[in-house]
């Protein structure tokens, strides 16, 4: 009997981080406290806008194909602003990874943040990591059954209010939040709120690190946005190795622990025979992604620098420098093992690491679009129209000889008040303009709509227009109650001699 090949994939082994106190956590904490306080607390932001108009600072308003954001309204057709804001997260994206690394993935990405509440009712529901690993290790028993009940409960309750924060923002949170408890509201609502809560719930609290390792592209991505001088979390091998079982001593004085971590002409002898590093595995314990980054760089790394605050808090009980973890760049690391300037080798400052030519044209580039949209924004019209010929016939010959075509325009009134619109037109030849629906060439356009008016633009049958395959023409609308004007250039077809 032939043997059975091995298997190519492994069981997911479960990972428990151990808690941590430091910088880089109360960093994370902020962040994390700061990014679900907005999402979840940001559709029930008013914004009074005037009547007519919607009173939500934050609403994407799909009925009405409107995007609502504080004092700023997109129109459907203003999209551009939409893809310019893709395109400066985009360019944003890259600006920090070339210069910081994974940033983004270790303190703000959704996937990171929820994962760290969920450790945080992990922690507070079972206890630190040594108790995890007991409870996931011991039989079944009504104990186990309650911590576990008790956890996923919690998560589920996070994960419910995270798809209901998500469908507030698509029409006015109050009124969907009493539909939503006296089942009255849309079912597409129930739909959304179940999808984003069994994904919640899954991916941070089952998932974790599967889903930066496996689903996500961005780490099989940053390598082309990283270069030697960019700053990412790694060990300096050169001082930790080779590892020891060192303890403190009495050499271990306060000169030593606020000298710079570099200089070690000015630190006591060290123990012969082993480097800073005391293979505690503390960095390794903390991970959230359960890698032991003094391998060296590592695509499941998300740069979350939680293993600096366990190295450096080892690093003060054993009176040792802090920074054997650290931010660092690969141009930072002495170039050979027994290079002599090991004792005094100095990095580069932070800011040649960040401003260095990549980053200065993610920066320019970012900035440019957005003072485009800036400028776009600011120097945009209450009033707009578009037309559209009615190519089907292309004119119509009336019995009196003359020459009529036909255009669709709309007139789009992004005023919160109904305004009289004007229309008239320009043209190197005598033509003349009408109205469907109305003897007179005004019209009045609801407040924060679109009115779709059909124009009629007739030539006599001696002008010039009449004889001529097509003859510009630019039809004006003008707000008579503000004096605002605007146009579009269009054509006139004529029967072509």
């Amino acid at each position: 009997m032939a043997d059975t090949p091995p298997s190519l994939y492994a069981a997911r082994e479960p990972i428990f981080p151990r808690r941590v106190t430091g910088f880089f956590r109360s960093f994370k904490w902020w962040i994390m406290g700061l990014t679900l306080g907005i999402y979840y607390l940001l559709p029930w932001v008013r914004w009074d806008r005037g009547p007519n108009l919607p009173n939500q600072a934050v609403l994407a308003d799909l009925e009405h194909r409107r995007f609502f954001f504080f004092w700023i309204e997109i129109w459907p057709h203003e999209f551009y602003f939409v893809a310019g804001l893709l395109i400066m997260a985009g360019l944003g994206l890259f600006l920090f990874t070339s210069a910081l690394g994974r940033v983004w993935c270790g303190y703000a990405c959704p996937q990171t943040v929820w994962t760290d509440l969920f450790l945080l009712v992990e922690r507070w529901v079972e206890g630190d990591r040594n108790a995890q690993l007991r409870l996931h290790k011991s039989k079944w028993n009504l104990k186990k059954l309650r911590l576990r009940v008790s956890k996923w409960l919690i998560w589920l309750a996070i994960s419910v209010a995270t798809g209901g924060a998500w469908v507030f923002y698509y029409t006015d949170a109050p009124t969907l939040a009493v539909n939503l408890v006296n089942l009255s509201a849309p079912p597409v609502a129930y739909i959304s709120i179940a999808i984003l809560t069994a994904t919640t719930f899954i991916f941070g609290g089952f998932m974790r690190e599967q889903v930066c390792i496996y689903m996500c592209p961005w780490p099989r991505i940053q390598a082309a946005m990283m270069d030697e001088g960019t700053l990412t979390v790694g060990y300096r091998e050169w001082r930790g190795e080779p590892r020891g079982k060192n303890r403190k001593g009495a050499k271990a004085t306060a000169a030593a622990q606020a000298a710079t971590v570099y200089d070690y002409a000015n630190l006591p002898e060290a123990d012969q025979g082993t480097g800073d590093c005391i293979d505690c595995m503390a960095c390794v314990n903390v991970c959230p992604m359960g890698i032991d980054i003094r391998g060296g760089q590592q695509m499941e790394c998300i740069t979350c620098a939680l293993c600096i605050d366990a190295c450096d808090d080892i690093m003060d009980k054993i009176g040792k420098p802090r920074g054997l973890i650290d931010y660092l760049a690969l141009e930072d690391v002495p170039p050979a093992p027994d290079s002599p300037e090991r004792a005094t080798w100095k990095p580069r400052p932070i800011w040649r690491h960040v401003l260095k030519p990549r980053t200065i044209l993610y920066t320019a580039l970012w900035s440019a679009i957005g003072a485009g949209l800036v400028f776009a924004l600011f120097v945009r019209s209450d009033i707009e129209l578009t037309v559209s010929p009615v190519r089907n016939p292309t004119y119509v010959m009336q019995s009196d000889g003359s020459i009529r075509n036909i255009y669709d325009v709309r007139l789009r009134n992004k005023s919160g008040d109904d305004r009289l619109f004007h229309l008239s037109l320009t043209s190197d030849d005598t033509l003349r303009i009408a109205l469907e629906g109305t003897e007179t060439l005004s019209v009045l356009v609801p407040a924060n709509q679109t009115l779709l008016q059909r124009v009629y633009v007739t030539a006599r049958r001696n002008d010039p227009a009449a004889s001529t395959d097509r003859t510009d023409l630019r039809l004006w609308v003008e707000d008579l109650s503000t004096q605002t004007r605007t146009s579009a250039a269009t054509i006139f077809n004529g029967k072509e001699e």
